[in-house]
């Protein structure tokens, strides 16, 4: 079995929205797959997605909750680079993201920052200098 994620789903409060804020904060392509109920991006091999998170809850086949403040969960985006990191976190708070963590050097070598989203998801936004990136953007980790 080949090991993989293909789809990442998050829940989401207000579709249009949330499709806003990944276009214009993190310069994400919207895909023709989209409809009315659920936004698809295209992110190197993996497909992340955005769903009413009431519908979603329902889809699961559980009771809606509000989610807490911390799920437990952080998503990452990679940059060749600190002002690249600079240029997302400042493009995201622009839009109204809750910056977390300011744009700093870090213990382990890197340059990070964390912001939320409108529905309280967390992402780190860091450059890294031992996961340099290949020609499409992605981390190939050493096997």
């Amino acid at each position: 079995m080949y090991p993989r994620i293909n789809l990442i789903t998050l829940g989401v409060a207000d579709l249009k929205r949330s499709i806003d804020f990944y276009e214009r904060g993190l310069g994400w392509k919207l895909s023709k797959e989209s409809n009315d109920s659920v936004a698809f991006f295209q992110i190197g091999a993996l497909v992340f997605g955005l769903f009413g998170e009431e519908a979603l809850a329902e889809d699961i086949g559980i009771p809606f909750q509000k989610r807490q403040k911390f799920s437990g969960i952080t998503l990452a985006q990679n940059q060749s680079s600190e002002a690249e990191v600079d240029a997302v976190i400042n493009k995201v708070r622009a839009l109204g993201a809750e910056i977390l963590k300011e744009p700093t050097k870090v213990f382990w070598g890197g340059y990070s920052a964390y912001f939320k989203d409108f529905d309280g998801h967390i992402f780190e936004v860091a450059f890294n200098p031992f996961f340099p990136l290949n020609e499409d953007g992605e981390i190939v980790l050493n096997k």
